[in-house]
Parts: C-alpha cells; sequence; structure tokens
C-alpha cells in the first residue's frame, strides 16, 4: 500500500471558490497530467484510408484489490462518429457507430499508471451468453464483504439506434480474473443502477435512474435478487411499477440539471451520511464557467454534482450541491483539439471512486473517450455541503 499512499500524496484537496455573486462552489481537483489513460496506451487505435485513429477507453468503475486499485473501463475501436437530430431536444447531437463496447480490466500500484489485468475481457457482444449482444458499458464496482458485485448497462440493441435498450447486467467475483454472469433485469430500460455496500435496517437499497430523475428502491428477496434476476422478474416488475413513488433526486432544479440526472460512483459511506456522486446534464452557465478559464456558457454539458442522505433512512435527503462541483474544461474533455481529439465533447462522467487517508479520489470518463481523475479532501466536500448545500429533493 505505500506506493499507493504515496501516489495519492500529490493529489488536491478541492477548494470552495466564492463567485462574484457571493454564492460559493466547490471545485474538485483535476490531476495534474489528465488524461491518466488514453486509448493509444492499450492499443485501441486503428488504420482508416492511412490516417491513424483512436479508440476509446472511459467510464470505468473503480476499487481496492489487493493493495492496488482495479478498474473497469469500457472500451471501443474501428467506429465511426457521426451526428443525429434528437428529436426530444431539437438539437443535433453526436453520436458513434459501428461499435460494441468491452470491459478491459486495468490495474495500478500508485492509482495513477495503469496496464492491462492479465489481458482480462468482459464481453457483451454474444460470446459468452445471449441476453445482450450490443455492448457492455459504464460497470460500477461494489465491495460487499469480501465479494466484488458488478453491475452495468448491457445493451440489447445498437448503441444510438432506439429506445428501451439498456438493461441491468450483473456480475460478481473475487479476484477480477474468474468473473461470474449472473444474467440481466429484462423487466425495463435503465442504466446508471449502484447498490449499497451494506444493508441498512435489514434491506439492501439501491440508485436506479428512470430518466430523467435518480430513484432510490430497496431489493424486496435480498441480495439473491440481484444475483438471480431472472428467478425474482416479479420483484423486478414490482419495483417498476412504483418508481414513481421512489424518485430520490429530480431534473431540473437547476440549468445545469436541466435535461438528466443519473447516479456516478458507487455511494460512499461517511461519518455524516451515504455520499451520492452524480452527473447531471443541462444548461452550465457563464458565471461557474469563468471559474474553469472558459469564456462562455456550455449549452448542454455533463457536469458533477453531489448529495448526502441521511445513514440510517437514505430516502431523507440531508443536503445537496445546487452547483456542480465539476465541469468539463479541458481540451480532452470539451470540444477537443488536434492533440486530444474527442468523440462527444462537453462530458465529463463520474463512475468509480476510492478513499484512501480520507481523499476522495474519483475516475471519471472524458469525452466518452479519455479516463481522468479528479480529488479532493472527503470532509472538505462534505462540509461544503453541509454549509451551503439545498436540502430540496
Amino acid at each position: 500500500m505505500l506506493e499507493l499512499y504515496n501516489g495519492i500524496q500529490e493529489l488536491g484537496d478541492g477548494e470552495v471558490i466564492r463567485m462574484d455573486s457571493g454564492e460559493k462552489i466547490f471545485k474538485l481537483d483535476s490531476y495534474a497530467h489528465n488524461p491518466i489513460i488514453k486509448p493509444q496506451d492499450l492499443g485501441l487505435t486503428w488504420h482508416e484510408d492511412n490516417v491513424l485513429k483512436t479508440g476509446a477507453v472511459f467510464n470505468g468503475g473503480a476499487e481496492l484489490f489487493n493493495d492496488h486499485i482495479i478498474l473497469l473501463p469500457r472500451c471501443h475501436r474501428n467506429y465511426k462518429k457521426a451526428k443525429f437530430f434528437d428529436e426530444k431536444l431539437g438539437i443535433e447531437r453526436n453520436c458513434l457507430e459501428n461499435y460494441v463496447s468491452e470491459v478491459w480490466p486495468l490495474i495500478s500500484s500508485d492509482g495513477i499508471h495503469f496496464a492491462r489485468f492479465q489481458n482480462n475481457v468482459i464481453r457483451g457482444d454474444g460470446t459468452d451468453h445471449q441476453n445482450f449482444n450490443y455492448g457492455i458499458e459504464d460497470i460500477r464496482i461494489i465491495k460487499c464483504g469480501q465479494k466484488y458485485i458488478l453491475i452495468g448497462c448491457g445493451k440489447t440493441k445498437r448503441p444510438f439506434k432506439g429506445t428501451n435498450a439498456d438493461r441491468i447486467a450483473i456480475y460478481s467475483t473475487d479476484d477480477f480474473l474468474n468473473i461470474s454472469y449472473h444474467g440481466i433485469v429484462d423487466s425495463f430500460d435503465t442504466r446508471n443502477t449502484i447498490l449499497f455496500p451494506e444493508p441498512i435496517n435489514n434491506r439492501y437499497y439501491m440508485l436506479l435512474r428512470f430518466n430523467p430523475n435518480i430513484h432510490l428502491d430497496f431489493l424486496d428477496a435480498g441480495m439473491e435478487q440481484l444475483l438471480n434476476p431472472a428467478k425474482y422478474k416479479k420483484d423486478w416488475e414490482a419495483i417498476y411499477k412504483r418508481r414513481n413513488q421512489n424518485i430520490l433526486l429530480k431534473a431540473g432544479n437547476y440549468p445545469h440539471e436541466k435535461q438528466k440526472i443519473g447516479s456516478g460512483t458507487q455511494i460512499i459511506n461517511t461519518k455524516k451520511g451515504w455520499l451520492v456522486i452524480y452527473h447531471a446534464v443541462g444548461e452550465i452557465n457563464e458565471k461557474i464557467c469563468k471559474h474553469y478559464g472558459l469564456s462562455e456558457k456550455i449549452g448542454r454539458g455533463y457536469s458533477i454534482c453531489a448529495a448526502l442522505l441521511d445513514r440510517n433512512n437514505p430516502k431523507k435527503i440531508l443536503c445537496r450541491t445546487r452547483n456542480p462541483i465539476y465541469i468539463p474544461s479541458a481540451p480532452y474533455e470539451l470540444y477537443g483539439n488536434d492533440h486530444y481529439p474527442v468523440d462527444v465533447p462537453a462530458v465529463v462522467f463520474p463512475v468509480g471512486a476510492i478513499v484512501i487517508k480520507n481523499k476522495l479520489i474519483i475516475y471519471a470518463g472524458a469525452a466518452d473517450k479519455y479516463t481522468i481523475l479528479l480529488s479532493c479532501n472527503l470532509d472538505n466536500l462534505v462540509d461544503y455541503l453541509y454549509d451551503y448545500g439545498s436540502c430540496s429533493s
């Protein structure tokens, strides 16, 4: 662990910034040498018309494992960039065509430099099962005792090619070499599902995203419902039926959350409550952008936010951020440049989080192409939430 402890010493503690209006925002620190993982680092490249193309390595769940950090990013290559008109939003959006994501486990001794872990791969292309054939995405790692529960999104249709394509896909492992697949929840369309790491009052709670909000519910049949989803189909259907009763955090309260919000990293147990790091999609105003070195607003962007839930009653929101704690601002997060091309602009997407010596380390996807590292002192963030957060849902 010494190398890991040494590695995190150079990471920042975050800061509270007073805006011109007098309002205070919290800003996570971005590691000086971000992005920490680029597609070319893993050989995710190909040639097209004699031009070198780079793939993507992003949105990886993270957890401590044998004094190392394990990371599970989704990886893909040999795809094409395209655009489509989003009729619901009334805007043209970026998309990718002809790819099937797979997850490559990576490992690091210092939390910064990563390499392939035994060349292992988690596939969602029909090789290992037929439940979904169009990729596995955005796996979160939840450590429950000595077992690691892996919850991702299994695609039943080609990405960007239709609605009702996302399914909760469940795996478990003890060593990240032998990974057991438990199936999908095929009762409804959802993604960004995260299990609480321990039962609360003998109930296993989880966060789900039913667009555009974050919902909180519990497993009626306990952990077995998660590890054997086909057997408990009726229990999953019950969760869907009561979804409107179980909205935890609503989208639309703030401009940067106007379009939608969704769970981010695994849930973190703190002395003052359950810390929920989540992502939001909406307009990021000039006042916030100014403090990230930007001269104008971001019309549509992903940002990182936080909330704190009561330890004994997670349905009770103690506080949530009124403003993002991180926004896309560097070229590899925002619109790209010659050195850092991007696939989907203005995206930062938190998926993995680890706390070491009170340092919160967040692994996030950037522009659907890279992996970045963000950090803060955990107490600093929790105190900020208490002092300046909102208590509304």
